[in-house]
């Protein structure tokens, strides 16, 4: 089987799938937008291109495409930019992973989402993320599978910093709860699902442990020795209005699929491991 993966929108998520990948003997292309990140993104093995690409150069011998490339108010920019090559490279791809995001189910008031709940996103942002769900199933022939992430964490996107810099404010909303997916394990459900495709299906990607999040600050305190930042309640916060727009969902989100299916175990099912792990390698320099 051929391996090589174009990665579109080559990010924090993409690149811990590729730090998977390459070890495997993958060959990864990755796309950014920024110059200055070619020689930290080829440091790890995969070639970098820079967007815009020649699409129809790009998907030249490539088997698997994956893209994280959130959509604008005009619809998905790598669609606008590359439907027809995909279209053509279509016959010839096993694999079409679209990133989205559990935005799409909108506010559940705390009850449970899967993936087969019916999608009410109440803000724009889910809204776009609908509609782009539905242009790459209009593709023809794309052998394509949608992953919902949820509230992405990992090493350098964390609690830590916050509350060491005393910015980190535990922020109060009656049944408020989130669920979240750590960096490493999107990674090998992404692995996982590409070492078995089944195109069309969708897949939840979050944790077993969905909490409010002013839980996991003081959870996070505790573990840097410190007191939690004082309780500040949501109507009276001071937040921009993307901050404010991540409050007005709660839901927690169910992810039997990739167990089930994928035989996925979760390297961390819970925020208290992860943050733990986190922790731990930031001591040890990793």
């Amino acid at each position: 089987m051929s391996k090589t993966l174009l990665s579109l929108g080559h990010g924090y998520s993409a690149r811990a799938l590729a730090r998977r990948l390459v070890p495997q003997g993958w060959r990864v292309i990755g796309t950014v937008r920024d110059a200055a990140q070619i020689p930290d993104v080829e440091a790890e093995g995969v070639r970098a291109l820079q967007w815009p690409i020649d699409f129809e150069a790009a998907l030249e011998g490539v088997s698997h495409v994956l893209t994280s490339i959130r959509p604008d108010a005009e619809g998905d920019p790598v669609l606008r930019a590359g439907r027809d090559a995909l279209k053509r490279a279509a016959p010839g791809l096993t694999w079409v992973g679209y990133l989205s995001t559990t935005g799409v189910y909108g506010d559940m008031d705390g009850g449970w989402v899967d993936e087969d709940t019916p999608l009410h996103p109440g803000g724009r942002r889910g809204q776009m993320r609908v509609a782009a769900e539905a242009e790459w199933r209009d593709v023809p022939g794309l052998p394509l599978h949608v992953f919902r992430l949820a509230g992405i964490y990992g090493p350098g996107r964390g609690p830590f910093a916050k509350l060491r810099n005393g910015t980190a404010r535990r922020i109060i909303k009656k049944n408020q709860v989130f669920s979240r997916a750590h960096v490493d394990d999107i990674a090998q459900v992404l692995d996982a699902s590409m070492a078995r495709p089944d195109p069309g299906r969708v897949y939840n990607v979050c944790d077993d442990t969905p909490a409010p999040p002013q839980d996991i600050l003081a959870y996070a305190a505790g573990l840097l020795g410190m007191e939690p930042p004082p309780e500040v309640p949501f109507e009276a916060a001071d937040m921009t209005p993307m901050a404010r727009s991540f409050y007005s969902d709660s839901k927690r989100v169910r992810n039997d699929r990739i167990k089930h299916e994928l035989g996925v175990v979760l390297k961390y099912p819970d925020y208290r491991t992860a943050l733990k792990a986190m922790l731990d390698e930031e001591a040890q320099g990793g």
